[in-house]
């Protein structure tokens, strides 16, 4: 594969004394950012080159905007010659020694298993699959990552839904032959297309859903569906005949439901239309509940969507589109009636790694059992407290539940309820002193790595190397994560890490206006996320360049998402790797995942977009606009003749003086992404008019289209590897990066460029940092405490 020829990197420029230094920031820096101004709310009257450390945060602010060019603004006055690249050089250069002799590895509070996390530590405890947000609330983010320890607060409420989900899962796991009949819906999203085949349907089948349902005990279910009203007959008048929709469980049939006009209502008892009894066994199954086509199948009847598609419709449309093909709403189960016991399932092979063949044997097979699993849960060998506590849990189960397998229910639900699961502590040794740097313990260590990578607890091989102390020996940590990487778990990578530096879940809440994009639906979404998360797993796996995520010439699709592109030749539902076919498309700016989530329902923005990229791609966020100011949304969208363009509404924005500022840096980067629609695809006007997507960067350079926009992106190559090496970091060790980690950042892609810049270098550059590998001991860090490794807490 090709890439373009990057510019050859400047020579290293004289050094300059910090006096004539101080002076060049006087001049050209201290106009706006003075005791007076305080442009940006920064002021460097007192600011001194020859000191940065003293004002750190102000120091590594100016070097991210220098190494950006976006300081000096364009349009004002800069020294001549290579004088800036001399003074952020030096800034570096004294930064970078004092952080040899002081190293600061920062501090963190206790992490807690997020949602993500915590649904990954069950199945890979116990091989049950169950979706955390039916316990926890949603995660706060910091700088765009679910897992930063500070913003994890903790409350009665959010401790009780750990403990209400380890009962509920303690259950799920052991099953229940004396369950209460209870009600599980599963949703199927309005702007999904149910015209086609659904990955794990039956063949053959059209639309519907497919979930996996874990089934508490054998006994008799019933399954109830409920329809979109537009697809039954509410607009079409009964039309929608010869239509069945078919329950499966496992693939086999077990109910045929004729579909008539009516069905889109629950009944006066609130029990789903079409519910009809089936015998199931404990433990999971996989559901699917798809239309049987009639024999004979007409044209499809559409008032807004084009024919091959139906129900897309918005909450602000004022009116639906309609077809004859009816339309899944919901999916519930409600069971067990009259349940007859607890069959055998691959949950309950998981959890009984044993079985007592007798009254003797039950106590040291529930001991094995909990050595097992209590290791996996807490990440860590168990002591001997935590084994007995544990076992006296069994026992306490095991008297008042009457069995063996309750006994080791009520152990489980201990684990999953212990603070060693749910909160991830990293003990301090017993000769650490205050804010004085440590290393972490192999065992900690292992979870951070584990978690970093695969976004999960450490499986049993790396429990084993961290508790033989080999990952604190040469090598040991570097053969750790090659291994890790190796190991189909990594896609956390693309789909914890990845997926929320590019903010792709801004996709969730972006819906483009379903009458001007009428082929825009849900699987098309999904399509779009996939293609990006896809791309930078194989970024990972096959250890290419990170700079391939702007430059690369090729991506990831399937036969949706390539129509949407424009491009031939891919057919089915299977996403593979495609070379672009031109050069309108490269890299991740061409994505229409970004594409989307960067714009409007109605129309494309060219402030989200060069907004997205200074603040994700550039660490260089604008200020927030003064108060006062009206957004650009405020702004006449048209001139009384016709529909204003987006370029036509930013030069109506800009004439404002407070907003003008901020727009000369943003506005170009958008407009020259003018090209793409709100859905990523190409276009030649816009409302009616010949797109105009010239404009002057942030530097003096000039872009007229995303292909010039990338070129000068990879101009300031330094900014774009630094900016995803300190989002690498803050997913990695949980925390915000703050000024005293930025040496590290840079040593990390110093180090990187020797090896062409290569994904693994930049992983192992995070992993080795001290960071990642050290800690500072602070008031309320776990201490190790006496030969048993309990711990005790400073206060």
């Amino acid at each position: 594969m090709s890439h373009p020829v990057l510019p050859r990197r400047a020579a290293v420029p004289a050094r300059m004394a910090p006096a004539a230094l101080n002076g060049v920031v006087k001049q050209y820096c201290g106009k706006c950012h003075n005791d007076t101004m305080k442009r940006g709310n920064l002021t460097l009257s007192r600011f001194d080159v020859a000191t940065p450390f003293g004002q750190m945060d102000v120091a590594e602010g100016m070097v991210a905007k220098l190494r950006a060019g976006m300081m000096p603004p364009v349009g004002s006055a800069r020294p001549k010659g290579d004088t800036l690249d001399a003074l952020v050089l030096e800034l570096e250069t004294r930064l970078d020694s004092m952080a040899v002799l002081n190293p600061d590895p920062g501090r963190r509070t206790f992490q807690r298993l997020n949602r993500a996390e915590y649904q990954a530590a069950v199945k890979q405890l116990l091989g049950l699959e169950v979706d955390a947000a039916n316990y926890l609330p949603p995660d706060t983010k910091s700088d765009n990552f679910d897992n930063i320890a500070d913003v994890q607060a903790l409350s009665p409420t959010l401790l009780g839904a750990y403990l209400r989900a380890a009962g509920d899962i303690s259950w799920l796991a052991v099953g229940n032959a004396k369950a209460s009949a209870g009600a599980t819906t599963y949703t199927m999203p309005k702007m999904a297309s149910q015209t086609t085949h659904v990955e794990g349907a039956p063949y053959g089948t059209r639309g519907g859903m497919v979930v996996t349902h874990t089934f508490p005990a054998d006994g008799e279910y019933r399954f109830g569906v409920n329809f979109f009203h537009e697809t039954t007959g509410a607009f079409a008048g009964g039309l929608a005949r010869g239509e069945a929709l078919e329950i499966a469980v496992d693939g086999e049939r077990v109910a045929l439901i004729e579909v008539d006009r009516f069905m889109h209502a629950s009944d006066p008892n609130g029990v789903a239309q079409g519910a009809l009894p089936v015998k199931v066994t404990a433990g999971p199954h996989k559901i699917s509940a798809a239309f049987i086509p009639p024999r004979f199948q007409g044209v499809v009847q559409d008032l807004i969507s084009p024919l091959k598609y139906s129900l897309n419709s918005t909450s602000n449309a004022v009116a639906y589109g309609f077809t004859l093909l009816p339309h899944l709403r919901e999916l519930t189960v409600t069971g067990p009636y009259a349940p007859t016991g607890v069959s055998d399932s691959p949950v309950r092979r998981q959890l009984f790694s044993c079985r007592p063949t007798s009254a003797a044997s039950e106590r040291p097979c529930a001991l094995s059992i909990v050595n097992r699993l209590g290791t996996q849960a807490y990440r860590r060998p168990l002591t001997d407290d935590d084994r007995q506590g544990l076992m006296s849990l069994y026992d306490a189960g095991r008297t008042t539940g009457g069995s063996f397998e309750q006994g080791v229910r009520l152990a489980l639900e201990g684990m999953l309820a212990s603070p060693d699961f749910v909160f991830r502590f990293e003990r301090a040794p017993s000769s650490a002193t205050l804010n004085t740097p440590y290393a972490l313990r192999d065992i900690d260590l292992a979870s951070r790595l584990s978690f970093f990578l695969w976004s999960a607890p450490p499986d049993p091989a790396l429990i084993s190397a961290a508790s033989r102390g080999t990952l604190s020996q040469p090598g040991g940590l570097e053969r750790e994560v090659k291994r890790m990487l190796a190991d189909p778990r990594a896609q956390a990578l693309s789909t914890r890490f990845a997926a929320q530096w590019l903010r792709l879940p801004d996709l969730d809440v972006v819906t483009p206006d379903i009458r001007q994009y009428p082929d825009f639906d849900e699987q098309l979404k999904n399509g779009m996320r996939r293609e990006t998360e896809m791309f930078f797993d194989d970024l990972v796996k096959r250890d290419r360049p990170v700079l391939d995520l702007y430059r690369a010439d090729y991506t990831f699709v399937n036969e949706q998402l390539a129509r949407h592109y424009g491009m031939k030749n891919v057919v089915g539902p299977a996403f593979r790797r495609v070379k672009y076919p031109d050069a309108t498309r490269r890299g991740l700016l061409s994505h229409a995942s970004v594409l989307t989530l960067t714009s409007h329902a109605t129309r494309t923005s060219a402030v989200e977009r060069g907004k997205w990229v200074m603040e994700v791609l550039l660490n260089s966020p604008p200020p927030p606009p003064p108060p006062g100011v009206p957004d650009l949304e405020a702004t006449p969208g048209s001139d009384g003749a016709r529909p204003l363009t987006v370029r036509e509404r930013m030069e109506q924005h800009r004439k404002n003086p407070a907003c003008s500022s901020c727009h000369k840096m943003m506005d170009p980067i958008g407009l020259a992404l003018e090209q793409y629609d709100v859905t990523g695809k190409l276009r030649r006007r816009d409302n009616g008019m010949p797109i105009d997507s010239r404009g002057d960067l942030w530097d003096g350079t000039t872009a007229n289209n995303a292909g010039e926009l990338q070129a000068a992106l990879l101009r300031r190559q330094d900014a774009l590897l630094r900016t995803f090496t300190r989002n690498l970091m803050a997913y990695a060790v949980g925390r915000r990066i703050e000024a005293h980690d930025m040496p590290s950042v840079r040593r990390i892609v110093r180090d990187a460029g020797g090896q062409q810049h290569r994904m693994s270098a930049y992983i192992m550059g995070v992993v080795r940092s001290p960071a990642f590998r050290m800690q500072k001991l602070e008031s309320s860090t776990t201490v190790e405490s006496g030969p048993s490794g309990a711990s005790s807490r400073f206060h």
